[in-house]
Order: structure tokens, then sequence, then C-alpha cells
């Protein structure tokens, strides 16, 4: 009967860590990743794009979640 307990809580465990990777890896990330990315993208020196390019190459199934939903335009350029 323990070994079944301790089979249960292993697999509950199991889940909640691979539920927290994948939170971590298409959410809390790439939600970040796109706020740095719209704050520092006219100030950003080589080494730091290169870093953030890898970023987006790393983490493209998190930003393809949050692309139709995001605004990255430029402050005025709305209507005249």
């Amino acid at each position: 009967m323990a070994l079944g307990s301790q089979f249960t809580n292993n697999t509950l465990l199991l889940a909640g860590a691979y539920a927290t990777l994948g939170v971590l890896y298409l959410v809390v990330v790439p939600l970040f990743l796109y706020f740095w990315m719209n704050r520092r993208w006219h100030i950003m020196g080589k080494i730091e794009r290169l870093g953030v390019y890898g970023l987006v190459f790393l983490f493209f199934p998190g930003l393809i979640l949050f692309a139709p939903f995001l605004n990255l335009r430029l402050k005025g350029q709305g209507e005249v």
C-alpha cells in the first residue's frame, strides 16, 4: 500500500515539474523577452542583440503564441 502512494506522489511531482517547466517555457520567458525587446530594441549593442536573437530562436513556440496579441509598433503612429 505504501508503494502505491509513493508512485502516485512521484507521478504528481513529475507532472507538476513538467507543468512548471512548460509554463516557464511557453508563457513566462517569452513575455519577459517581448518586454525586453520592446524596451531596448533601438539601444541594444551588438552582443546584446545577438543574445536576444538566440533567445528568440530558443523560445520561438512561446513567442508565436503571444504574437497575435501584442502590438510592438512605435508610439505616435496612429491616426493624424
